[in-house]
């Protein structure tokens, strides 16, 4: 069976083109796709996922499921639909829309607490274009992919700051010993 350690490039083709159809389906015909048994029994695996919309603007939704609590294809098809229609910094994805963007799917591991002693461990422990970060603290918590770092080309400091912020946090609460950070690697495939 499939995981995370053995996906391909034609999986990861096959992920991005299925993210498509459902959006587009979705979007034309206000219906849910129905996905083949084969991509079913491929991608039934519990992963965390992320679909990336992208436009000549840039971000134009990301949405997803960090923690493998879903089934690959099931979670893929919420995430799709999510990241086109219900991203609140973004209009809805229309049909006219489609061919500008470009779909990116994000397969990841388990997210796993980073332990230091000291808060600048942190910065050593951190691999920028590996590592994804999630920062928790009290209600606030916020995530970053692997690739946001190396688009924005921020080091480890600057990562842990950006996704402070992203929590709703001050930038420097990854100091804060009560202040939980998390890091998991994912997999990217875009069209």
């Amino acid at each position: 069976m499939k995981d995370y350690n053995n996906l391909s490039k034609e999986d990861g083709k096959l992920l991005v083109s299925t993210a498509r159809k459902i959006v587009t389906e979705y979007i034309k015909n206000n219906t849910k796709l129905k996905l083949e048994n084969e991509f079913k029994n491929n991608f039934s695996f519990k992963s965390g996922v992320f679909v990336t919309l992208n436009d000549k603007q840039g971000l134009r939704g990301c949405i997803g499921y960090p923690l493998p609590n879903k089934l690959l294809y099931d979670a893929l098809y919420d995430a799709a639909i999510s990241a086109a229609s219900k991203d609140p910094r973004f209009p809805p994805v229309e049909d006219k829309d489609l061919n500008s963007i470009i779909f990116e799917v994000t397969v990841l591991t388990s997210p796993k607490k980073i332990i230091v002693n000291n808060p600048e461990e942190y910065l050593s422990k951190i691999k920028v274009g590996r590592d994804g970060l999630i920062v928790r603290n009290g209600y606030h918590s916020g995530l970053l992919l692997p690739q946001v770092p190396v688009d924005y080309n921020w080091n480890a400091k600057e990562f842990l700051e950006h996704t402070c912020e992203k929590a709703g946090l001050s930038k420097d609460s990854w100091k804060d010993p009560t202040t939980i950070i998390e890091s998991f690697e994912g997999i990217i495939f875009k069209e």
